[in-house]
């Protein structure tokens, strides 16, 4: 009797370790992790479209004209929008790079704008459409499109004269 209770004992043990075994496997089988993208990490970034804030005028005073990531306009001052068929759009990049490359924006230094007729405006870059960073989650040949909005100060209609200003800007995309 007591040969077969310590039988009985001893396959009770060599059961509990192959489950205990097979419990390891089924929980490390299903165990996921984000993949490691294939080296080197390479991201292709095209400048789609510029930053545009249409047409405005201004009173004696001046402010600002702001372009927002999601493409909506405001003022402030006595900054007046106007409706003349000039559209206004926030920058537009489209950014190329494997399913789960994380992607951070710096935006450049403020850029002084300079006019047509003498005049110069502060550029000052704003937020993007993603935040920073964010996860790429389309795969090539797609395209993630990043839209970077800006704030335009204005100066009075005299140091600000009616005309076409124009300037170039940095932002930088950095993969981690």
């Amino acid at each position: 009797m007591r040969n077969l209770f310590l039988h009985i004992f001893k396959w009770k043990r060599i059961i509990r370790l192959v489950m205990c075994c097979f419990f390891n496997l089924i929980i490390t089988s299903n165990t996921l992790a984000q993949e490691a993208p294939p080296r080197p990490i390479v991201i292709y970034v095209n400048p789609a479209l510029g930053l545009n804030f249409g047409t405005f005028t201004m009173g004696s005073f001046g402010g600002t004209v702001i372009i927002y990531p999601n493409g909506t306009r405001s003022s402030t001052g006595d900054v007046i929008q106007l409706s003349s068929g000039i559209p206004f759009t926030p920058a537009i990049f489209e950014v190329e790079a494997n399913v789960g490359t994380v992607v951070s924006i710096l935006n450049g230094p403020n850029v002084t704008l300079t006019g047509s007729n003498g005049g110069s405006m502060l550029l000052q870059i704003g937020s993007s459409s993603t935040g920073s960073p964010f996860i790429t989650n389309v795969a090539p040949p797609g395209r993630t499109q990043v839209r970077i909005g800006g704030t335009l100060v204005v100066g009075s209609a005299v140091s600000n004269p009616g005309g076409i200003y124009s300037g170039s800007f940095m932002v930088t995309f950095i993969q981690e």
